[in-house]
């Protein structure tokens, strides 16, 4: 049988998911147009412009990787020093919660609802880092 997996970390498998999807819908929306197969597959060093839709996916995807290191680093700290508790659990499910919503409201371009969300992924890694010097 296998050991039972802090709920904790499945919400970082989570995050883990949200990112994969970040990249891969990045790349898929900044293909086509003068982004030619060819070009996507070579080295790319003549910068070909995109979308406004792919531009922001792109700028999502890179927040999410400034982000996501700082989560992962707070939550294994947690799990190591035995500090999971209602602050990592709320605090974990926020930052997810706020990164999948974040993602569709900068590709639609909605502005204030989206930097709220933004600011709610922000608590939640405070609420872990908080929990880890409690």
């Amino acid at each position: 049988m296998g050991a039972i997996v802090p709920t904790e970390l499945k919400l970082l498998m989570a995050a883990v998911i949200i990112g994969l999807i970040q990249i891969v819908w990045a790349a898929v929306a900044g293909s086509g147009g003068e982004r030619s197969l060819p070009w996507l597959m070579g080295p790319r060093d003549e910068p070909k412009p995109v979308g406004v839709v792919a531009a922001r996916l792109d700028r999502a995807l890179g927040n999410f990787l400034q982000t996501f290191p700082l989560f992962a680093a707070a939550l294994l700290a947690c799990d190591f020093a035995g500090k999971f508790g209602a602050s990592t659990l709320y605090g974990a499910a926020l930052y997810v919660i706020g990164r999948a919503l974040f993602v569709p409201l900068y590709a639609a371009g909605i502005p204030v609802v989206r930097t709220l969300v933004w600011a709610g992924s922000m608590v939640g890694i405070i609420m872990v880092i908080v929990a880890f010097f409690q």
